[in-house]
């Protein structure tokens, strides 16, 4: 761990430890708000890349952390958005790049942090510790996979794991019925890979046991297929035998150290304590009023290696809860096509 970043890891450790609901007055915000500008100030001076994107922006010294400048997720296409030397890399996840665009790179000197957060994210939203079948590959097959890695952390807060996939990266229906057999069962996947499940299965549900979770990672980004989020959770119920509530949608990204979750259908995605979400009007610049649409900027103080303020391509409606929820709507449509869900959608096609 590189000892100038070492202080503040421990600082941020410290609240995903003990964390306070994001949003309130006083000391939370307050407390939020001289981590985030003191992690700015670090990235700012550290990051060459980054600090010559804050001077083009101008504005001089944030006082808020509202006033971090965020990068657009392509510049992890661009530059190396690391605060230390690359000879301290230990761990690079990349996006998908298939179509031509090119992958980013999202590099970590130590995932001490990164695998605190979702953890932490995981533990507060009361997930009992069930039993995992995992429809992505496991992170040995996958080590540049942010996803991949996600998923084998979530075994500190689980039952044993079953990896649904083949070597090759198809389904394993023997292994995913056996399991589904056990009892209860969390089911984990990209909503592409429940999908193709629903339709091997066709007419033949595989009903699981009750007490049965589901978290789907949403997105048919470049994949040529779209499913609305009603449709794709009447499929769980067809095929799986499980209601709306019993499943939870992740939102994150490569570029990012947290996870953002929702329940069922209709209610806006949270981030833990030490994150922010604010939408913006992409004309004006300005975070807009409840109940309007913009574009997703996501503050994440997990991201201690890169950059914590990330300007993302989605589109989302503000919640009443302003920093801490949004109703995500999906892909800005003029944005290129990439993720997790169209990587997987293309192994599982042969692609």
């Amino acid at each position: 761990m590189p000892t100038s970043l070492a202080p503040l890891e421990v600082l941020i450790l410290e609240q995903i430890a003990h964390p306070r609901a994001p949003g309130t007055p006083g000391e939370d915000d307050a407390a939020f708000n001289a981590l985030a500008l003191k992690l700015h100030r670090h990235q700012r001076e550290h990051n060459l890349p980054y600090r010559r994107f804050c001077e083009a922006k101008g504005g001089g010294e944030p006082q808020h952390w509202r006033e971090i400048p965020a990068v657009p997720t392509s510049a992890f296409r661009h530059a190396p958005l690391r605060t230390f030397p690359e000879g301290e890399t230990r761990a690079t996840f990349r996006t998908s790049g298939t179509t031509g665009e090119g992958f980013g790179e999202h590099h970590f000197a130590t995932l001490a942090l990164y695998e605190a957060s979702i953890l932490g994210a995981w533990r507060a939203l009361g997930v009992p510790p069930l039993p995992q079948l995992i429809l992505v590959p496991p992170p040995a097959a996958a080590p540049h996979s942010s996803l991949s890695h996600m998923m084998g952390v979530l075994a500190r807060a689980g039952g044993p794991q079953v990896w649904g996939l083949t070597p090759e990266g198809r389904l394993d229906r023997p292994a995913i019925e056996a399991a589904a057999a056990q009892g209860p069962l969390l089911v984990l996947g990209t909503a592409l890979a429940f999908l193709h499940l629903f339709e091997q299965l066709g007419t033949r549900p595989l009903p699981l046991a009750p007490g049965s979770l589901a978290m789907e990672t949403g997105g048919y980004k470049g994949s040529g297929r779209s499913l609305t989020k009603e449709a794709l959770y009447a499929r769980f119920g067809e095929s799986l035998g499980l209601a709306p509530e019993a499943i939870l949608n992740e939102y994150s990204m490569t570029e990012l150290s947290s996870q953002w979750y929702t329940r069922g259908l209709g209610a806006p995605h949270h981030g833990p304590p030490w994150t922010r979400a604010v939408v913006i009007d992409p004309v004006s610049g300005r975070e807009v009023a409840p109940g309007e649409t913009g574009v997703v900027h996501l503050y994440d103080l997990a991201n201690v290696g890169s950059v914590l303020a990330i300007a993302t391509q989605d589109l989302a409606v503000r919640s009443e809860g302003g920093v801490s929820g949004f109703r995500l709507l999906g892909r800005d449509p003029a944005a290129l096509p990439r993720g997790c869900s169209r990587a997987m959608d293309e192994q599982l096609r042969g692609a």
